[in-house]
């Protein structure tokens, strides 16, 4: 909201502070101001002038010589090559000293051997926003209107003396979207008294009723609480005068006409949006407010053809629609030079209703601004009679007696109830109950007399943000002054944060793998339909959920899994010759079982891992090394060891969609007594396939779903003394099958050798004729150690022989000799 402090003036006293200071007095009471704008961007020495004549330069086709009267001793010689100058003509004259914006210098000088005491000025070269001028002075210099007095200083007829503060408003202080409530709350600040415009004590109300020229009927009363009209005959359409004019202009809005000028400074004023319709265009003079019908359309006064739907409010004739409640007015209602006779509205739309359909249709204006953050019930009336009476002074119209409404008038009066102890229990204070009840006179806030510590406070309808005690609380502590609250200490129990379960873990995965020299990559949440059924394993037989207005087509529905995005990554690393690559994310999936979402979607937390390339560079003494499926698997037992889970995981062979057949596998997690694992992460190599597609080396990838791990992990670090006792190695051979997986006979030689088992890893396969075209040998590494005591001989014998007996019953196997 910018606010003029020009016409804040006329509701409330400013003498003695500046601009920069009722900036920071703002900002201190909670609204902050972004810029102090002053509309004179230095201009000086320049006033208004009379065109007397005007001949063609001698010596120069688009040159003119003009002759002057600015208000000096003598008429001025002036050479111009604007346009649009002609005789006649009140404009803008920089007079010879004169100093512009831009550090221009207005000098005697001669133009083609003609003399030129002074120069015709434009909007933009007084440092003004052209933009904001009516269409027809934005090109060439500025006429100015015929009865503007010759002499005058140009700053006092555009209001150029005057400085604009842009206030960084919240969504909660919708109050300050009109100069009046910037008025009460500089009131409040300052302590001073606010003066109103009396719309009625100067408005002639003549002719019959309104009523019998006019009608309302709501048949939407949750969208329209409140809908009211005046009939206003005789109108003359011309320009706005231009005291209003500058004043929009500070505002940020181009003036048009004096009609849309009237209800757009009516608005600025009240923060109540109105709009004027031609009456003779409505059917019978007849106004209905009701929701769309389907397939219904408009012409909005932007000539844009706009498609409605049931759920848009829509002002009517009865017959066919002529506005968009609350946003945009029709092309077959508009206000016209032919016209003669208003119908003027102002209205209570829903907000919620006015910001849905403002947002579908891509319109917003000031008025759906507006609408969107609630108006004030008790405006409706006040504005209404305010843009009548102002019709009546500046475009001769001649309002007709009675207002024509329909729904309800009233605001509902709210009483919030304060205790004095807790108000100053929040706030750390001392205060009285004077200071409090001083505090909410200057706010405009009726207070009751207290009752046992309880003061009743009656809040103004225009402060729609003020419901509760703590409001209130606010209030008092913004006006009070922040700087006055005195530094007091915590009391009261207190709960120390902490991260929840999920949390910690999170953050420990994150840290184990940036410690082990990964790169951590976060991507969005969005992808392309085509990606989420790249990989579907851990998501198989659900559906991906479609976002109902997605940025693009390649964010159009959430990710069912992590790994596309990260073949994207590894690609764009790839073309910029980044080709060895070790990535994680730790991030969210989601899918549906619904074709249509009925209910809350599933969001699983995963951990995905990319590696390709190679694991160690080349150096003069040694090759590069590539990276193979057992160093992801090595990064994922990693993970398992750290969280205490790495005896209940099994991997199992196996051939996922998008992963290479034989150098996969399906992950599981094995219940604590030992029972059927439940899947948890896919792993592998990426298919050939999709490796030529994505035009990549071999790429290994995992994805491993976090809800088991967080649920079922030991996430707490334990220390224990090193070992006193030495441990016993031994090294047993085996020919088993082909088909059986070293995995399973490990746990298998934990499960037989018990608590004496230390740590057992396979160091070697070998497969050869000598052995058979089915058999291979798989050679394990076991160590024993007991920490209370040194082993003897014959227990490591009988444990050992326990486990070499548990191969052969299990899988067949044979000691190899």
């Amino acid at each position: 909201m910018r606010v003029s402090t020009d016409w804040l003036s006329d509701y409330i006293a400013l003498e003695g502070v500046a601009p920069q200071e009722l900036a920071e007095k703002f900002t201190r009471a909670g609204i902050e101001i972004d810029v102090v704008e002053n509309r004179n961007q230095g201009v000086n020495k320049v006033v208004v002038g009379y065109v007397k004549s005007k001949e063609k330069h001698p010596d120069a086709d688009k040159l003119n010589v003009c002759v002057i009267d600015a208000g000096q001793e003598e008429d001025l010689q002036i050479v111009c090559g604007a346009k649009n100058v002609d005789a006649g003509q009140k404009v803008v004259v920089a007079l010879v000293g004169a100093k512009l914006p831009g550090g221009l210098d207005i000098k005697k000088a001669k133009l083609r051997g003609v003399v030129s005491l002074g120069m015709i000025c434009s909007a933009k070269e007084l440092g003004m926003n052209d933009k904001l001028l009516p269409k027809d002075q934005q090109e060439g210099i500025l006429v100015l209107p015929a009865q503007t007095e010759i002499g005058t200083p140009i700053s006092q007829v555009l209001g150029l003396d005057d400085h604009v503060l842009e206030l960084d408003l919240t969504p909660n202080r919708s109050d300050c979207l009109s100069m009046l409530g910037a008025a009460y709350e500089v009131g409040a600040i300052l302590g001073r008294e606010v003066k109103l415009p009396d719309p009625e004590e100067k408005m002639v109300e003549i002719g019959d009723a309104a009523a019998n020229h006019i009608s309302v009927e709501i048949t939407a009363g949750e969208q329209c609480s409140h809908y009211a009209a005046r009939y206003v005959t005789g109108i003359k359409l011309g320009a706005s005068p231009q005291w209003m004019q500058n004043r929009l202009m500070a505002a940020g809005i181009r003036p048009i006409n004096n009609i849309v000028d009237i209800t757009n400074y009516v608005m600025l004023e009240y923060g109540q949006p109105l709009h004027a319709f031609d009456a003779d265009k409505l059917e019978k003079g007849h106004i209905e407010v009701r929701m769309a019908k389907e397939g219904e359309t408009i012409v909005t006064l932007d000539s844009q053809e706009r498609k409605l739907e049931p759920h848009m409010l829509l002002i009517t004739d009865g017959v066919k629609p002529v506005a968009i409640a609350g946003v945009m007015g029709g092309e077959n209602s508009e206000v016209t030079e032919t016209t003669v006779n208003l119908l003027l509205e102002s209205a209570k739309f829903d907000g919620g209703t006015v910001r849905k359909t403002s947002r579908q249709l891509g319109l917003r204006s000031e008025a759906s601004m507006r609408f969107e953050k609630e108006v004030d019930p008790a405006a409706v009336i006040t504005a209404l009679n305010r843009a009548a009476e102002l019709i009546q002074r500046y475009a001769e119209g001649e309002v007709h007696q009675g207002i024509v409404e329909a729904g309800t008038a009233a605001a509902d009066k709210r009483v919030v109830q304060l205790s004095l102890e807790k108000l100053n229990r929040y706030l750390g204070t001392e205060l009285s109950l004077l200071e409090v009840k001083t505090i909410f006179a200057r706010l405009h806030f009726a207070c009751g007399d207290a009752q046992q510590g309880l003061l009743d406070v009656e809040v103004p309808s225009r402060r729609g943000d003020i419901t509760l005690d703590v409001d209130l609380f606010e209030e008092v502590a913004r006006l009070y002054g922040y700087d006055n609250i005195p530094t007091t200490l915590i009391e009261g129990p207190t709960t120390p944060g902490a991260y929840t379960r999920s949390q910690a873990m999170r953050r420990t995965i994150r840290g184990l793998f940036a410690g082990s020299g990964w790169q951590e990559m976060i991507s969005y949440s969005f992808v392309h339909p085509d990606k989420v059924s790249l990989f579907p394993a851990l998501t198989e037989g659900s559906k991906a959920v479609k976002l109902a207005m997605p940025m693009s087509e390649d964010r159009s529905v959430l990710r069912k899994s992590i790994l596309p995005q990260m073949l994207d990554a590894a690609v764009y690393n790839m073309n910029r010759k980044h080709d060895s690559l070790a990535v994680f994310e730790v991030g969210s999936v989601f899918f549906t079982e619904e074709e249509k979402l009925t209910k809350q979607p599933h969001e699983i937390p995963v951990l995905s891992l990319l590696l390709t390339g190679n694991r160690a560079s080349q150096q003069w003494n040694v090759g590069a090394e590539k990276v193979d499926f057992f160093d992801l698997k090595g990064a994922l037992e990693n993970l398992f060891s750290y969280v205490g889970l790495e005896q209940r995981i099994r991997l199992v062979a196996n051939s996922p969609e998008g992963f290479h057949p034989g150098r996969s596998a399906s992950v599981y997690l094995e219940g604590k007594d030992g029972g059927e694992g439940k899947l948890i992460g896919t792993m592998g190599q990426l298919h050939p396939e999709l490796q030529q597609q994505y035009d990549l080396n071999d790429v290994y990838l995992a994805e491993i779903g976090l809800e088991a791990i967080y649920s079922e992990a030991d996430a707490d670090i334990r220390y224990r003394e090193l070992p006193r006792f030495p441990a016993v190695e031994r090294d047993i051979a085996v020919v088993v099958s082909k088909d059986i997986e070293a995995g399973d006979m490990l746990r298998a030689i934990r499960e037989s050798a018990g608590e004496l088992l230390q740590t057992v890893q396979v160091f070697d396969v070998f497969t050869g004729s000598k052995l058979g075209e089915d058999k291979k040998s798989v050679a394990m590494a076991l160590v024993y150690r007991n920490r209370e005591r040194t082993l003897t001989d014959e227990e490591i014998t009988e444990v050992h022989a326990h486990v070499v007996a548990r191969l052969e019953e299990q899988f067949g196997a044979e000691l190899r000799k």
